[in-house]
């Protein structure tokens, strides 16, 4: 089974990981604030925060911005759901903007009127969490003016997007939020084999969220509420969480971000193969905005079909011929989480007709061109016999 994604680890990498397991430090090492530092260089921000995946991430991130009981965060409905549980960590409530069908992003013109009517009915969200579907910026630079207009705090969830860069500027520098967060699980750009890492411009920010996601605890006496007892001294000023990154996952996230160019351009050259070889099938070929570089994390193909029966049986059959595959995301409001809380089929139609249609077709650095040569030959075959 070729699978939609695989990661890409050389012996550099495993050297890398090697030297910190025959080092002193496994753990709250060296290695890791390494990293943040090298993350944070590369797509020009302040500071770096990792944590032991991203979802941990996100997590620390709406807290460090005062998310609590009584608060409400709006993310995507086509996300992980991750996205949207950080906020009801916290105890807030959740919502959802309904997607740009072309780019399966958050909808800036959705997000207008939803703010709108939240005005009127004093159901504002604190928080917005725009995220970066498949590596391309959603429209950040109206998403961060309509945020300000009504006094909103935004995290940036771009677990797909490190390397990506939007209005010429790295996905991460926080021009348009106060926090991002980025993914290094295995199958996304780069991987530290599972991880996660939240910059920003805001030296508080960094401060608490570094604070959160090691049990609340400080060891730096002017931020202690009484005199220290001794060297051994430390405080724990809040309720935080074991989130720590190690050592080992560290170096192996400086070396792959070493290759991160690398990896993304390769993504693109198979991208553009898969562009101009699809052209002629029933399909709907992913949208490029132009003031965006996508680090095409996923190649997200949308039958031209409302039939949720057909797509089901398109998917079956590329599966059936060793075509791994799969579907990024079925909408969060349609797990049974959230239907308890309330929401229904119907409440985001663009969200759920994507859901009927779309397909991830495998893409990763390590795929052959005869792999992907061997994807559209049984994707067009599958068509045919579908009567697409």
């Amino acid at each position: 089974m070729l699978p939609y994604g695989r990661q890409s680890v050389d012996d550099d990498d495993i050297a890398a990981v090697v030297s910190v397991l025959k080092s002193d430090f496994l753990t709250q090492g060296p290695v890791v604030p390494a990293f943040e530092n090298a993350v944070a260089k590369k797509v020009e921000a302040g500071f770096g925060v990792a944590a032991n995946s991203a979802t941990s991430a996100l997590h620390v991130a709406v807290q460090s911005l005062g998310v609590g009981p009584g608060d409400r965060v709006w993310t995507s409905p086509i996300t992980f759901v991750a996205s949207a549980n950080c906020a009801r960590y916290c105890g807030a409530d959740v919502d959802f903007v309904d997607i740009d069908p072309n780019t399966f992003n958050m909808s800036a013109d959705a997000l207008e009127h939803k703010l709108k009517d939240a005005e009127r009915n004093s159901t504002l969200p604190k928080v917005i969490v725009p995220v970066h579907m498949c590596g391309q910026s959603p429209d950040m630079q109206r998403i961060a003016g309509l945020a300000k207009t009504y006094g909103i705090r935004i995290v940036e969830d771009a677990s797909h997007a490190i390397g990506a860069r939007y209005l010429n500027e790295p996905v991460g520098r926080c021009r348009f939020s106060d926090i991002t967060v980025f993914s290094f699980h295995p199958v996304k750009i780069i991987t530290s084999g599972e991880g996660g890492l939240a910059v920003t411009n805001d030296p508080s920010l960094a401060e608490k969220m570094s604070r959160l996601r090691s049990h609340g605890i400080t060891r730096d006496a002017e931020k202690m509420t009484r005199p220290a007892d001794g060297p051994w001294y430390y405080q724990q000023l809040e309720l935080g969480f074991n989130y720590r990154m190690t050592e080992l996952q560290a170096a192996l996230g400086i070396s792959q971000l070493e290759k991160l160019d690398h990896f993304v351009a390769r993504r693109h050259e198979l991208a553009r193969r898969y562009d101009e070889r699809l052209e002629a099938l029933p399909l709907v070929r992913p949208h490029q905005n132009e003031d965006s570089f996508s680090a095409f994390h996923l190649y997200i193909v949308r039958l031209k079909t409302d039939d949720a029966d057909l797509h089901r049986t398109v998917f079956e059959k590329l599966r059936e011929q060793g075509i791994g595959v799969n579907l990024h995301y079925i909408p969060v409001h349609l797990q049974p989480y959230y239907e308890a809380l309330g929401f229904r089929h119907g409440d985001y139609p663009e969200a759920e007709r994507y859901y009927r249609q779309a397909i991830t077709l495998p893409l990763f650095p390590g795929m052959s061109e005869q792999d992907q040569d061997d994807v559209i030959r049984v994707l067009k075959a599958t068509c045919d016999e579908c009567g697409l």
